[in-house]
């Protein structure tokens, strides 16, 4: 292990701490604002008869890790201490700033005591989980330096591949950037019933691309422009190491896929053509397989695959790879080659690039067959919302240098009439990405991923 010099130049302490000045915020931060800080902590009342089946500590801090020869480069990331409850349930990853990957089922009861070490305030929010508003951690809720927040909620959710990142106003993209994510994994009983690989083959692959300077240390934010369009990074990570490699035996691997990058779009496919075999998105499982040549994946976004190396003999190598397409302004202007700040090259959004390699390395037992049925989706009828005829219309543009819906900026207290739903019903949306103009404002033109669960005919071929 290479040892930090605490000798090193000022030039490299500075740019260790370069991604940390949040000069502004990338497509992770874009939608909110003003914050109230949350000043005083919140600790665990022992007479609410709250009872949790797992309960732990995650404490956000300052650490290293050594990604490559040289120094090592400065993250922030989530450490967990289990205080009760089953620790398997709990999982590191090996040489990884990534936070731990949480494991619960479905109506569990969950206790987290989140204690922020970093340099400035924070908040946990449950990507995609159906929690009570105060456990969402909204950027009001934020804490301070040396301050905690208690979450305590019951696992709601179907099962699916969920996770967790910060969600402090205007920091939310350097804080994710730095290292600040991990994984929850949600099971139920429909899920053990499809009998889908699990142990050494149920594999998370956390998709990030990262910039680095010479010095090994994260860039973040190289052009004004960045702060609209989002950054992208020179290279490509998996589950938080460059250049990974899969070793997998022969036999059947569920591979549960995260695009946390800041705003890089992935077309996700075999460099073998082999077809992608979608057993689940955002929603959780689907109800059947769903065969593709490729898939689109969005920030923030999962994809569930199937993927089977039965078949191929031990030294067979393939790739996940993302094949070329046009990102529009998306496609990031990225840091400019031999710039002062010591880092080389560009990979713009929509230009393809091998992921991570797989290799067969050994003999795999007879694997479980691809299921026929997945879960039970109840079919979807739009006549059955309150509103089959009148969408609820959503706009996004840029305005003033900031993004907007049906003209507005996130308010983080107020709440307009045409942004409250009544839960239990259900509603038609239509969302309207059209831009906003001529001239700069059409140069905006991008790809936006929204929050939501995702409907199959997001992987339609064209």
């Amino acid at each position: 292990m290479t040892k930090h010099d605490p000798n090193k130049s000022g030039r490299n302490r500075r740019d260790r701490r370069a991604f940390l000045k949040l000069a502004g915020f990338g497509t992770l931060g874009l939608l909110t604002a003003g914050l109230r800080p949350f000043t005083e902590p919140l600790f665990a009342s022992e007479k609410t008869g709250f009872s949790p089946d797992l309960d732990l500590s995650l404490t956000a801090r300052a650490g290293r890790v050594d990604l490559f020869p040289g120094d090592p480069t400065g993250v922030w990331r989530y450490e967990a201490k289990v205080h009760s409850g089953d620790t398997r349930r709990v999982e590191t990853l090996s040489d990884s700033y990534l936070g731990p990957i949480l494991r619960v089922n479905r109506g569990e009861k969950v206790r987290i005591r989140f204690a922020n070490e970093l340099p400035q305030e924070s908040i946990i929010h449950w990507h995609g989980l159906h929690v009570p508003a105060a456990m969402d951690g909204h950027p009001r809720d934020a804490v301070g330096p040396g301050q905690s927040y208690l979450y305590e909620f019951t696992v709601g959710n179907r099962a699916g591949t969920y996770w967790y990142h910060p969600h402090p106003h205007g920091r939310t993209g350097p804080q994710v950037y730095g290292g600040l994510a991990g994984l929850f994994l949600v099971s139920d009983d429909e899920e053990k019933a499809a009998a889908l690989p699990d142990g050494d083959r149920d594999i998370p692959l956390v998709l990030q691309d990262r910039t680095f300077d010479r010095d090994n240390q994260l860039v973040y934010l190289t052009h004004h422009m960045e702060r609209m369009t989002g950054f992208v990074g020179n290279r490509i990570l998996v589950n938080g190491r460059p250049d990974f490699t899969l070793p997998v035996a022969a036999g059947a691997y569920r591979l549960r896929i995260l695009n946390g990058s800041n705003s890089r779009i992935y077309k996700l496919a075999w460099k073998d053509e082999r077809p992608m075999v979608v057993i689940g998105t955002d929603g959780g499982l689907l109800e059947k397989p769903v065969y593709r040549r490729y898939v689109f994946l969005g920030p923030g976004e999962r994809i569930e695959l199937w993927a089977d190396f039965s078949q191929d003999p031990v030294d067979f190598e393939t790739a996940l790879v993302s094949l070329p397409f046009d990102a529009g302004a998306a496609r990031g202007r990225g840091p400019m080659r031999g710039g002062s700040s010591g880092f080389d090259g560009y990979l713009s959004n929509g230009a393809p690039f091998s992921i991570c390699r797989v290799k067969v390395t050994r003999k795999g037992e007879k694997g479980r067959p691809l299921p026929d049925r997945l879960s039970d989706v109840p079919p979807s009828d739009p006549g059955e919302a309150v509103n089959p005829t009148r969408p609820r219309q959503f706009a996004l543009a840029m305005r003033h240098m900031r993004g907007v819906i049906n003209g507005r900026i996130f308010q983080m207290e107020q709440v307009a009439e045409d942004e409250v739903v009544r839960i239990g019903t259900r509603e038609v949306w239509e969302f309207a990405n059209t831009g906003g103009g001529m001239g700069m404002m059409r140069m905006m033109d991008m790809p936006h991923p929204m929050h939501e669960l995702l409907p199959m005919d997001k992987y339609r071929m064209p």
